[in-house]
């Protein structure tokens, strides 16, 4: 778990864990700091001292080794994991070049030395000038805060009205010192890893240049260079983005803070003052806590915390609530005070004071107490729904996909080069009007602009009332691009499109499919796949709630436009697997593969999912009956580890598929009237699995399952052995006894095994043992 995203709502309510987050990233600066401060002695040990070239590159290589850059939130993009990884990759080029000892150019130092200095200088020696001011301001702002508070209520309505202007001021200035502190932060969290790098790569270009005998590992570094300059650039725009959208998010919530408040499980936090009664000598004193407290549950909490002494976090008190009262100002000598009464201290009220009157008045209503004065904030919420999934939509999409593809496929920056907003508007608005959308001619007009076009259609995207891949599946989305292997994030990326409601789907397809086409112009248009995942990530997804965190995440928006549009063939022309495709390890069978037969004896073999599940028991004086403690009716496990199938002297019109025989219900009847010598079935027991399309059980036809006959038995249907089978779903060996195979393979000389459940058969040369419901018989 990386660092924690500090949110500019916390500043507003100082809270310890706030503090705890802020100091968190303050260590990982100066742990910055260091690194950088040591790379560049070791820089300059290399330049200083050829005949000691070999020790400098050593501990060089070490501190790049051993250093590892620190993210905020909960998981990395592919591009950041490569950054990451590519000082351990330095370090491995070091150790080569050590084997050579060539002469070492002295031209690192506009590469290497001067940027990093560049950095450590004006980056982070900034921060710790805001750190500077930060910490100054904490101080003064608390300190006159507590003065302010210690006012007597008697003095002249004018003073206090004049300490009051003057703390609600000086209470203003520390949340913007505050709200850009946080903002500098967690800049400078993630220019760091490119600032860093970037110098870093510079330095090991030049270094390869001037080694006359490292021809073949300068080749080599050439291609890791390349994939590294697009990973550092990539991470660049999407740095560039979300500083953009940060900085939009700190002025949404300066402007109104309480708008922007953090949804939580409180009813109501925030600090109070305490009153903590001393004996009768000492008097009283009053001590800052951070209060929570819930409604639901009535649980009121009290952590004594003081940001001057260090910010060291008290022991919690916590009690259930009985009542809350106001004070006046004629019972205590303090303004802004209310008490409170726990239910295991009865008769023992808790004095405490606000910062203010309106902060009075919210906690007095949050706790329902007496003279309480209601708050109610209006929201009002302007949903302009000119933009819908409707056949005007479509309309709308398609003819600019049209226009861009005649007229525009080859333009350099094309979605990325924006039209005049004005222009943009136009267009939208004769687009949108059923009466003039038919006449708009994007194709052969040259009045409206290429960009013009393709800014509308973005427009027209995001001013949909919710994004394409809706709020309710944005989270699961984002989910595997952020872990996993490229082929699970594609198998779970297409699960979850087919979940989609079918108008975005069907929308999604037209416009990633339009977008793939883009991306085989990248050579002229500039397009690539990334690019395009860095325009249409925000457009297609957006989370619900805008907070730092789900800005973090618009890295991870890119990852899942960039799968789509490199994997739309499958995605859209192919159904997904029936469930969930979660990461897959080695071992461990596909979502939608039946259950595999352990391989000890006693157990039964489980059928394959099937929407009805038959078993007959025929009146047949031979056959053996099956118990019923342990075979219930409708179970799902195979009869044939437990008893002999009944003979039948023709086969079914059905097909073997190696653990049951497979029917269409129209031959069932058919077939069990004629069986010679045989009477009729008794008992015909069914288990009915619903499907989940209704309109598919309904015209499907019913498919029946009769137990497999056991091996050797000489009233069997018809023997399997030396037969072709078909694998039906791909396994992975759990044993050199097993075979490994793919959807398809065909395995020759296909025999019963002695262990139930398991066949024997050949593939590609090798003989081994297959699960017996992983097959079809040929």
């Amino acid at each position: 778990m990386g660092l924690q995203p500090l949110e500019f709502s916390d500043c507003y309510l100082d809270s310890p864990w706030f503090r705890e987050r802020v100091r968190a990233h303050e260590a990982e600066l100066e742990k910055t700091n260091k690194f950088i401060k040591e790379l560049l002695k070791d820089g300059k040990n290399l330049i200083a001292a050829t005949k000691n070239l070999s020790a400098a590159q050593r501990k060089f290589a070490h501190s790049l080794r051993d250093f590892k850059f620190e993210f905020i939130g909960d998981a990395e993009t592919d591009d950041e994991r490569y950054i990451d990884a590519s000082l351990h990759e330095f370090s491995n080029f070091l150790k080569n070049l050590e084997e050579q000892r060539e002469i070492l150019a002295l031209s690192v130092t506009e590469t290497l030395i001067k940027p990093l200095e560049r950095f450590r200088k004006e980056q982070l020696g900034a921060v710790k000038e805001e750190k500077k001011k930060f910490d100054k301001e904490t101080e003064k702002n608390y300190s006159l805060l507590e003065k302010h508070l210690n006012l007597s209520a008697k003095k002249k309505e004018l003073q206090l009205q004049e300490a009051d202007n003057q703390v609600e001021q000086n209470r203003k200035h520390f949340y913007e010192l505050s709200l850009e502190y946080v903002c500098k932060l967690q800049e400078i969290q993630e220019r760091k890893k490119f600032e860093c790098v970037e110098p870093v790569l510079s330095f090991f270009q030049g270094l390869f240049t001037f080694y006359h005998q490292g021809y073949e590992l300068a080749k080599d570094f050439s291609h890791y260079k390349m994939a590294l300059q697009i990973n550092i650039q990539n991470t660049r725009n999407r740095f560039e983005g979300t500083r953009s959208e940060v900085e939009e998010l700190m002025n949404k919530i300066r402007r109104n803070p309480q708008e922007h408040k953090r949804a939580n499980h409180f009813t109501m936090e925030g600090y109070l003052y305490v009153q903590e009664k001393r004996p009768a000598p000492f008097g009283s004193s009053w001590v800052k806590h951070y209060c929570t407290y819930r409604k639901e549950t009535k649980k009121f909490t009290m952590i004594p915390f003081e940001h001057r002494s260090g910010g060291k976090v008290g022991d919690e008190e916590l009690f259930v609530l009985t009542y809350c009262t106001k004070r006046n100002i004629d019972t205590i000598d303090r303004r802004f005070c209310f008490d409170l009464e726990a239910s295991d201290r009865p008769g023992v009220p808790v004095t405490m004071q606000a910062f203010s009157e309106e902060d009075r008045k919210l906690w007095m209503e949050a706790l329902d107490g007496k003279e309480a004065v209601s708050i109610i904030f209006f929201f009002f919420l302007i949903l302009i729904y000119g933009a819908q999934l409707d056949k005007i939509g479509f309309t709308v999409i398609k003819k600019c996909i049209s226009a861009v593809e005649t007229r525009g496929i080859n333009d350099q920056g094309l979605y990325r080069v924006v039209g005049v907003s004005s222009k943009v508007q136009r267009l939208l608005s004769l687009l949108m009007d059923a009466k003039t959308c038919n006449e708009v001619d994007l194709e052969n007009s040259v009045d409206w602009e290429v960009k013009t076009i393709t800014s509308a259609m973005k427009q027209y995207l995001r001013s949909l009332p919710e994004p394409l891949m809706t709020y309710e599946l944005h989270g699961e989305f984002i989910v595997p691009a952020k872990s996993g292997s490229p082929e699970s994030r594609v198998n779970a990326v297409h699960f979850l499109v087919h979940k989609l409601p079918e108008k975005n789907k069907e929308m999604l397809e037209i416009l990633v499919k339009h977008l793939a086409n883009v991306s085989k112009h990248a050579k002229r248009n500039l397009m690539t796949v990334a690019n395009l995942g860095v325009v249409f990530g925000p457009t297609l997804m957006r989370p619900q709630e805008e907070t730092v965190a789900a800005i973090m995440d618009l890295k991870f928006q890119n990852i899942v436009v960039e799968i789509l549009i490199e994997n739309h063939e499958k995605i859209f022309k192919t159904l997904p697997d029936a469930t969930f495709p979660e990461p897959i390890s080695m071992s461990v069978s596909p979502p939608n593969a039946p259950p595999r037969q352990s391989r000890r004896q006693g157990q039964r073999i489980k059928r394959p999912l099937a929407v009805y599940n038959l078993c007959l028991e025929l009146d047949d004086a031979d056959s053996h009956s099956f118990p019923r403690e342990d075979t219930p009716t409708g179970s799902m496990d195979s009869l044939s580890s437990q008893s002999p199938t009944p003979a039948f002297s023709s086969s079914p019109p059905g097909l073997l598929d190696g653990n049951h025989l497979i029917m269409d219900s129209g031959d069932l009847a058919g077939w069990t009237t004629n069986l010679p010598g045989q009477s009729r079935p008794s008992m015909v027991s069914w288990m009915n699995i619903p499907s989940a399309n209704p309109a598919a059980a309904n015209t499907a036809p019913s498919t029946f399952f009769f137990p497999n006959p056991a091996p050797g038995s000489d009233r069997a249907v018809e023997s399997v052995a030396h037969r072709k089978a078909r694998a039906v779903y791909p396994c992975e060996a759990e044993h050199s006894s097993e075979l490994s195979f793919q959807i398809g393979a065909i395995f020759e000389d296909v025999q019963f095994s002695r262990e139930p459940g398991w066949l024997e058969g050949t593939l590609n040369g090798k003989r081994g043992l297959i699960p017996q419901n992983y097959v079809q018989f040929l």
